[in-house]
């Protein structure tokens, strides 16, 4: 049987604190299971995904397993480790456990991920040589406003071309190593780069947008959580 060429690296390390969990967000129930079940499920029934490496947060690793377990059944081999003060350094940590020829970062936060999105992106990154990697994004539709000093509207930018970067976030394996490896070695770079992606960017990498439906939102407030549940309830 040919081995999957993609693994999932889910960072799960999250406290909670803005959602108000009282405990790791990853574990907060949302329509009755915990957020990094879903994930998982989604993962596990993308059949281009062989393995999944979840960074859980520290005092939390057995009760994450449990759950990533359940959820993936015997569909995608499950492996946790501790994740770091940081999403970089979970992630970090992710990666130096996963082997595979590409590898998608995930955020627990984002439930709602589907394996037909997942697919999508291994599909396109597959079909492009020349890429190095593809984000899940959506294109922005908001009037986009910068403001000036004192707080009043200094310019309205234009939004033509602008995307909202989401996860998953797809790349070879080889690159996204050497572009944590450089983030680890230059300072400017861990303090300016806000995902993988542009970890990816800064070491010359070509990354592609896929677009992803609207629900692929983010659990960060308990609105959000509310929203995620109600669409979640449905499937």
């Amino acid at each position: 049987m040919a081995v999957p060429p993609a693994a999932a690296l889910i960072a799960a390390a999250g406290s909670g604190e803005r959602l108000g969990a009282g405990g790791p967000k990853a574990l907060v129930l949302a329509a009755g299971r915990p957020l990094i079940a879903w994930s998982v499920e989604a993962f596990a029934a993308a059949a281009s995904v062989g393995a999944a490496v979840v960074a859980a947060p520290a005092g939390f690793e057995a009760e994450i397993a449990s759950a990533a377990r359940a959820a993936a059944g015997d569909r995608l081999a499950i492996a946790v480790v501790t994740g770091g003060d940081t999403r970089a350094e979970s992630v970090a940590r992710a990666l130096a456990d996963a082997d595979a020829e590409l590898l998608a970062v995930h955020d627990a936060a984002r439930p709602l991920v589907t394996p037909e999105l997942i697919e999508a992106m291994i599909s396109r990154l597959r079909g492009d040589p020349g890429a190095d990697g593809v984000i899940a994004a959506q294109a922005v539709t908001d009037t986009i406003k910068r403001a000036a000093g004192d707080g009043a509207v200094g310019a309205t930018e234009p939004r033509e071309g602008l995307w909202r970067a989401q996860t998953p976030q797809l790349f070879r394996a080889e690159l996204l190593r050497a572009a944590h490896a450089r983030a680890g070695d230059a300072a400017t770079a861990t303090a300016t780069a806000t995902d993988d992606s542009m970890l990816v960017e800064l070491a010359g990498g070509r990354v592609l947008i896929e677009p992803a439906p609207p629900e692929n939102l983010k659990v960060t407030t308990p609105a959000d959580l509310r929203f995620a549940e109600s669409l979640l309830a449905e499937r």
